[in-house]
């Protein structure tokens, strides 16, 4: 169980951390970059983005069921359902 949380916790920093960086580059493109390059950092920023809070939501799901929830839930976007 320990195993399990700290791979959903490490997997969730490390796509925060390309997450910020995606928000980051989207932020300073604003000024500096083509309207297609800007279409191009947010098209990356967007992917990121929904992948961290796929992240956070199986590590939620993950805590409610350890904390006396039941059993963990399962969405359709989870690694094991796909």
């Amino acid at each position: 169980m320990l195993a399990q949380l700290a791979s959903l916790q490490a997997n969730m920093l490390e796509l925060a951390k390309h997450r910020n960086t995606a928000l980051r580059l989207l932020a300073a493109s604003r000024h500096a970059a083509t309207l297609e390059a800007q279409r191009e950092f947010w098209l990356e920023f967007s992917l990121l983005d929904q992948e961290y809070r796929s992240a956070v939501h199986r590590l939620a799901r993950f805590c409610h069921a350890y904390r006396g929830g039941g059993a963990p839930l399962r969405a359709a976007n989870d690694e094991g359902a796909r």
